[in-house]
Order: structure tokens, then C-alpha cells, then sequence
């Protein structure tokens, strides 16, 4: 099975660019974030004419998730459960077959000090006790998507410089590593140790991508059982290079 995620930074504006990419490399399942877009507006007949059945979440302007995959989900789910704000429009989960997939566009923070980092790291627990309501660490979960986290010093180019902020702070990491334990693997690490493997380009950084100044937000997680059945993970760096690009890029994870 071959799992794909990608910020697409409006699913409007980035359209062809991931048609094209479903027609060349034909996933199983490929989650996206940030849509931007109301439910009612969603191009959903183009997903269908390629062939891939839709669920989506969205809203005007901001966040918004989606999944499309061969196989129709079973078992949708959007947002959480937990008595306070379900948060619809950055979470979804569902079942693909014999795999269950967790679709999550993690809040970025916006400033340390902001109210947003702190609802960040609460975010980042929420899901780890969703984790453990719905799944055991023995079934094989996948968890993908934005999580706007830069785990390690080797996944920004400039890590140094960056520890203030949002998507490396040590609390944000320190949440997400909270995370993380509840039973997963980072499959891309698993099969690119290396450092200078990066999944978001900033616009205002002129040619990021051929100067290698990126960040490795995305990511690409799976419970020990199922990372053991990965052949490969990786970045596909040329939807970044198209024209009209979103800031992020696609990563890919292929499991037997």
C-alpha cells in the first residue's frame, strides 16, 4: 500500500498539480491539508473521475483536511470526541482496507506567547488520548499529515536559529515526542537517517528548494507493527518546483 501526504496550501489552487500526481503515482490513500474550502465548494468530481472515492472536512480560507483514496473509508471520523471543540476541520480518521489512517493538520502556534501555542501542545495531548481511546499500539495505524513540528536539529536547514520558534520550540517538540509514544515510528526516519531532507519551501525564501532551506514538518508515522512492513519513505520534491506550488512538498510511505 502507498500512502501520501501534502499540505496543499488551498486545494483550489493546487488542483492540477495533485491530479497530475495521483494520475503518475497512483497512491492507495492520499491525505491532504489546509483545503481552504467549504464542504459545499470542494472539487470532489474531479477526485472521482480519477478514480479516487473523497471524505473532506473544510471551511472558508483556513484548515480543512482530506482523504482520497482506491478504496472507499470506512469508518469517518472528523475532528475529536472528547467533550470540548471536535475541531472538525484538522482531523480526520477513518479505515482503508485492513489499515486504519489518522489525518491531522496540527495547529502551526503563530508565537510562543500566543493563545495558540498553548491550544498547540493541548492539540498534541488531545491526540495522544485519542490514540490510546480509539487504537492499541499493535494495530496498524498510520498517522500523516502538516504537524507542524520539526522533531530534530537535522530537519531544518538553520536549526540553530529556530529555537523560539512555533515548530521547534522545545515544548512543541516535547508534546509531540509525548506523543509519538503512545506507540509510533517515524517511518521516514526509519529508511533517511540523513540530514537536509526537507518537506516546506517558504515562499519568501528565494529558490529554497534548489538552496536546500526547508523545514521537515510533514510526517509520516506508523504503530511498530505495521513500520515494520515499510519498503521505503520518502520526499517528492517536484510538486515544490512546479509553478503555482503549494510551500509544501509531497512525502510518500510504501508498506508490503
Amino acid at each position: 500500500m502507498k500512502i501520501a501526504t501534502f499540505n496543499v496550501n488551498s486545494i483550489r489552487s493546487r488542483l492540477p498539480i495533485v491530479l497530475e500526481w495521483l494520475k503518475e503515482s497512483k497512491p492507495d490513500v492520499m491525505c491532504l491539508q489546509e483545503t481552504k474550502v467549504q464542504d459545499p465548494e470542494f472539487p470532489m468530481q474531479p477526485f472521482l473521475e480519477a478514480g479516487y472515492q473523497v471524505a473532506f472536512r473544510g471551511e472558508k480560507s483556513y484548515n480543512g483536511v482530506a482523504l482520497a483514496s482506491l478504496q472507499k473509508p470506512q469508518e469517518l471520523k472528523f475532528g475529536f470526541d472528547d467533550g470540548s471543540a471536535p475541531d472538525e476541520t484538522r482531523l480526520i480518521t477513518a479505515r482503508v482496507g485492513g489499515l486504519c489512517v489518522v489525518n491531522t493538520y496540527v495547529p502551526q502556534g503563530r508565537e510562543i506567547e500566543h493563545a495558540m501555542f498553548k491550544y498547540k501542545l493541548q492539540w498534541f495531548e488531545r491526540l495522544r488520548k485519542m490514540f490510546a481511546k480509539r487504537f492499541k499500539p499493535s494495530d496498524p495505524v498510520v498517522w500523516v499529515g502538516d504537524l507542524n513540528i520539526a522533531p530534530e536539529a537535522i530537519d531544518i536547514y538553520n536549526a540553530p536559529e529556530q529555537e523560539d520558534h512555533v515548530c521547534y520550540h522545545k515544548d512543541a517538540r516535547a508534546a509531540f515526542e509525548k506523543t509519538r509514544q503512545w506507540g509510533f515510528v517515524d517511518v521516514f526516519r526509519k529508511h533517511h537517517p540523513e540530514a537536509g531532507q526537507y518537506s516546506f519551501f517558504d515562499y519568501r525564501t528565494i529558490n529554497a528548494v534548489k538552496r536546500k532551506m526547508g523545514w521537515r514538518v510533514d510526517h509520516i508515522l506508523a504503530t511498530e507493527p505495521l513500520a515494520k512492513r515499510s519498503l521505503d519513505c520518502y520526499i517528492d520534491l517536484k510538486p515544490r518546483i512546479e509553478p503555482k506550488a503549494s510551500d509544501h512538498t509531497v512525502m510518500v510511505a510504501e508498506f508490503t
